[in-house]
């Protein structure tokens, strides 16, 4: 009896275990499935957003805030603070743009760098690649004893490259230069100024720009102002970038007792909006 009552129970324990292999089985099925639907669904609901999400205006004002400190204690004791706003708007025929920059540093014992600058731009197309415009430039710098710089200049323009991933753009024109250095009289004179322009973007997230300007006095072309700006960002969010900029200013006649050169290597955030 022993033996022969075993059969049954065996059978039976088998019989069990295969139905709750294949409840476990079934359960797995369909949690498998439900998931695939719930993914399915949000997916489908994301792209419906994405498409009842309005295509940005490509004729908006763009800007872009940046900032950049520095702070060291120990050995040297110094601070230094740069900012700076860019705006552009663009329509079919016309390009504006407005910006503002300074920088301010000072170790425990004197100032090491306080300027300002500030500037405006006009660009009129007559084709898609050849413009006109308009420029003013300010600048003033107390470690380098400019009380103030400023420019106007209209000239003639052109984009070399001008696509999606590069544009490359010269320009050339007559400007008129008032300036005043601290403790001398103002100086003003006629002016010739040379520029380009140049952006890479170097992908989705990240790219890279550079510019350059020469002006050298028009009836004495060794005495000129050179500035020039090369800067990479990457951005962290849609709208916030980190980004390196490296700033280089020439005087070939600088005040009395001042350095001909200045130059800047900054890093800080970029908010764009």
């Amino acid at each position: 009896m022993g033996a022969g009552g075993g059969a049954p129970t065996d059978t039976t324990d088998i019989q069990i275990n295969y139905v709750m292999k294949e409840i476990k089985m079934t359960r797995a099925v369909l949690g498998t499935a439900l998931g695939c639907g719930a993914l399915a669904s949000g997916i489908s609901q994301l792209q419906a957003q994405d498409a009842e999400t309005p295509k940005e205006d490509p004729t908006r004002w763009k800007t872009t805030a940046a900032v950049a400190a520095a702070l060291t204690r120990g050995n040297s004791e110094t601070v230094s603070l740069s900012g700076s706003v860019d705006t552009l708007k663009k329509w079919s025929d016309n390009e504006l743009g407005f910006g503002a920059g300074f920088v301010y540093g000072e170790d425990s014992d004197s100032v090491l760098a306080s300027n300002a600058t500030g500037y405006g731009q006009y660009n009129r197309l007559f084709s898609e690649r050849l413009f006109g415009y308009g420029r003013v430039d300010v600048f003033h710098d107390d470690v380098a004893s400019i009380a103030y710089r400023v420019t106007f200049s209209p000239g003639a323009g052109y984009y070399f490259i001008k696509n999606d991933k590069f544009t490359l753009n010269g320009e050339v024109g007559p400007g008129y230069v008032l300036e005043k250095f601290h403790n001398q009289d103002q100086d003003d004179y006629i002016t010739m100024r040379l520029a380009e322009n140049f952006t890479w973007a170097i992908s989705e997230t990240s790219r890279l720009w550079q510019s350059a300007a020469y002006s050298p006095k028009i009836d004495e072309w060794d005495n000129f102002f050179l500035e020039a700006e090369v800067g990479v960002a990457t951005k962290i969010t849609k709208s916030l970038d980190l980004r390196v900029v490296a700033n280089y200013n020439h005087r070939s006649h600088p005040a009395s007792g001042r350095k001909k050169d200045d130059f800047r290597l900054l890093a800080g955030v970029g908010y764009t909006f």
